[in-house]
């Protein structure tokens, strides 16, 4: 024990980035045990659609939005989902919901409180659009 003692004591830098890379792992064990959703990959996000009438929430920016965007997906701001203005996502309460931006890292809150307003399978692509584009998946563009 006084040989671990001494190497923390003379290697006192390195010892607490050590510390802090298993803190900061905990943490991300911990939140994703918690989180309401779950995390899904392009491929299990098309099956959900093709055969689970899953549904695609967007939550980018309008702009982006109309620059590309997953075919049938709905578009809802952020600031709605906050506010409890899901509009017709409302009618798919027990339909697999997916929730999409662009890297996926945004759409963590808006995926918690989509499942906290009663939705019954919320989950998240992993890496966003991102991981859709680098699939070559198809998108439609312009106005929907």
């Amino acid at each position: 024990m006084q040989e671990y003692i001494e190497f923390f004591q003379q290697n006192m830098i390195l010892s607490l980035v050590w510390v802090g890379l298993l803190v900061a792992f905990i943490m991300n064990l911990m939140k994703s045990a918690t989180a309401a959703y779950k995390e899904i990959n392009v491929n299990q996000l098309t099956h959900l659609m093709n055969r689970e009438n899953g549904v695609v929430v967007d939550i980018r920016t309008k702009d982006e939005f109309k620059k590309g965007h997953i075919t049938d997906s709905l578009h809802i701001l952020p600031s709605e989902i906050k506010a409890g203005n899901f509009g017709s996502l409302e009618n798919h309460k027990s339909d697999p919901i997916i929730v999409v931006c662009k890297t996926g890292q945004n759409a963590q809150e808006s995926a918690n409180l989509l499942a906290q307003a009663g939705f019954e399978k919320v989950s998240l692509l992993k890496n966003g659009l991102t991981a859709w584009n680098e699939a070559n998946l198809p998108l439609v563009r312009g106005k929907k």
